[in-house]
């Protein structure tokens, strides 16, 4: 008699493909092949950003290619945590909030010295300086990557800290992307040089970010 026709090993064989608190095995394998490619080197920082489909987009990108973090550097005062949050939810972030961890820091100063405790380069992505393309940038190293409000760009005080500033090559009558456009192919850049150097396999699993990751399926 095949499993097919055996009630009893097809129970046997639902029950094993679920864990204690209700996960499948399946579910937490992909979790653990998530944790083990993400690179917790490179960190998306979005300078007074706050509409909630670019913010959203922007995080779904993150996710794709494996970034772990994205900071709002609020710096304008009705930017607050409950704009962050209602634009973490939206719809448009399509539930990567669960994977990709948001920080809400609202002085250039702290946050400038928070990446610079990690040992990032930080670059920027504003039209009107001196910049280098992003297919000539090596993104394999740390970095954070500045992206600028929709209207005005990065501010003059977040540039004088940068150290370097990138572009995306258009041919275009423009000569501008959406910020959320603009982050997914730079990211996608980033994906491209980190694949190539085998970045994304046989890297360590990170136990807290994977016990984490474990904790935020259910949200």
């Amino acid at each position: 008699m095949s499993s097919r026709e055996n009630p009893l090993a097809d129970q046997n064989k639902l029950a094993s493909s679920q864990l204690t608190d209700g996960m499948t095995v399946r579910r937490e394998q992909r979790i653990r092949e998530m944790a083990s490619m993400r690179q917790q080197d490179i960190i998306v920082v979005l300078e007074n950003v706050h509409d909630p489909h670019n913010i959203g987009a922007v995080l779904r990108s993150c996710d794709s290619v494996g970034v772990t973090e994205v900071i709002a550097l609020y710096t304008e005062d009705f930017l607050t945590q409950e704009t962050l949050d209602l634009a973490v939810r939206s719809k448009t972030s399509s539930g990567a909030y669960r994977w990709v961890k948001t920080r809400l820091i609202t002085d250039v100063n702290e946050c400038i010295t928070y990446l610079r405790s990690k040992n990032l380069r930080l670059l920027g992505t504003h039209l009107h300086v001196e910049s280098k393309s992003i297919y000539e940038t090596n993104l394999t190293e740390g970095v954070a990557i500045f992206f600028g409000n929709e209207k005005v760009g990065l501010t003059e005080q977040v540039l004088e800290q940068l150290d370097g500033n990138v572009y995306i090559p258009q041919v275009g009558m423009v000569k501008s992307l959406n910020i959320s456009v603009a982050c997914a192919v730079f990211l996608y850049e980033l994906y491209r040089q980190r694949e190539q150097k085998g970045m994304y396999q046989n890297t360590e699993l990170d136990p807290e970010l994977y016990n984490s990751y474990l904790l935020n399926h259910k949200l």
